[in-house]
């Protein structure tokens, strides 16, 4: 199976919903934080059990990358290939 990769830039104060909208979506396997020059910060696993409890403590460290960080690059690690919006 291949996995297909995307990467974004985003301002530091929309991460965390991003990140939490890409979880929803539910193709995702993998996040990882960048800074703008590449630099990995988190890696997250994503699984189908990583919801509530124990997605709060990756919510908590990626609000304090965002904190010292002004523009952040999330790379993800899809499952499966992006709808595009015509295919919605």
């Amino acid at each position: 199976m291949e996995d297909f990769k995307e990467e974004f830039k985003i301002k530091s104060e929309e991460v965390i919903e991003r990140i939490k909208e890409l979880i929803r979506e539910g193709n995702v396997s993998r996040i990882i934080i960048k800074d703008e020059d590449g630099k990995t910060y988190l890696e997250i696993p994503v699984t189908f059990g990583v919801i509530g409890v124990l997605l709060a403590p990756w919510l908590a460290a990626i609000g304090a990358v965002a904190a010292m960080v002004g523009h952040l690059k999330i790379e993800v690690i899809r499952t499966e290939e992006p709808k595009k919006p015509e295919d919605s």
